[in-house]
């Protein structure tokens, strides 16, 4: 929590009220808005660990209160509604009507998914709050307005499509083959380094569904464990009787008698 928390307030503190947009070459502004995009959605990840009670387990209090401060940070979202949804997501993940991540049944495409997605998880007050925030960091305070909206608006809604695309649409569209009934599922032909860079290892999704109670750092662990687990299981298939050749053969015999 602290690293993250902490590289995201002074990151945007400094691009915010430091960086002269208009002096600064573009491609640096360009990195600074990645960075802080990148760090919002790890911002949004601790706060979902927070929800699975593992930011701080030992303290439920804490932990609650870290989750709180991440949301409202992040966009003013509303903790205990987020975390509501979010199990209501495990108990029915991708089942629509049930499953606040899902598609409505009907909207499939990922852009009208996006949009339901956003719906079920902001408030008016929460909009019209981000409004009079943008308002008074601008208008009352000074904060310059380009800076305002390339490191901070920017760079949250920006996370926000990075989360729902890894973290949602990726792992649970009707496209993928659900490997069981959390429907949910995990692209491995990409090296770890590539899960974590594209949203702190949330594209571990099947792992995470399996093992709800582990923190995101800690689901590349997982990935071995399912890995030893399949293989150990491919393992026992071969030595079972009848795994061979004429043992298939046998079956396939015993298949047809009872088909005759």
């Amino acid at each position: 929590f602290a690293l993250i928390y902490g590289t995201w307030a002074s990151t945007l503190y400094y691009a915010v009220l430091c960086v002269d947009f208009f002096a600064t070459s573009a491609w640096v502004s360009l990195g600074l808005a990645g960075l802080l995009t990148w760090l919002y959605a790890g911002l949004f990840i601790t706060a979902h660990d927070a929800m699975h009670g593992v930011v701080c387990p030992s303290y439920p209090k804490l932990n609650n209160f870290l989750g709180w401060l991440c949301v409202k940070s992040y966009a003013l979202f509303d903790y205990k509604i987020l975390t509501h949804a979010h199990w209501a997501h495990h108990r029915h993940a991708g089942h629509a009507g049930k499953d606040p991540d899902f598609h409505d049944g009907v909207h499939k495409h990922p852009v009208a998914w996006y949009f339901h997605f956003m719906r079920e998880y902001s408030t008016i007050s929460q909009l019209v709050g981000m409004g009079v925030a943008f308002n008074v960091f601008h208008a009352a305070l000074g904060f310059p307005l380009p800076n305002l909206l390339c490191f901070w608006t920017g760079p949250a809604l920006l996370s926000s499509v990075q989360l729902f695309y890894f973290g949602t649409y990726l792992p649970h569209h009707d496209g993928n083959e659900h490997p069981d009934s959390h429907r949910s599922s995990t692209d491995y032909s990409k090296p770890p380094i590539v899960h974590f860079l594209e949203c702190f290892n949330f594209g571990l999704h099947h792992e995470h569904h399996l093992y709800p109670w582990c923190p995101w750092w800690r689901l590349q662990n997982m990935r071995g464990v399912l890995f030893q687990k399949r293989a150990k299981k491919a393992v026992d298939i071969s030595a079972a009787p009848g795994a061979g050749a004429g043992g298939a053969a046998k079956d396939g015999g015993n298949r047809a008698k009872k088909t005759l």
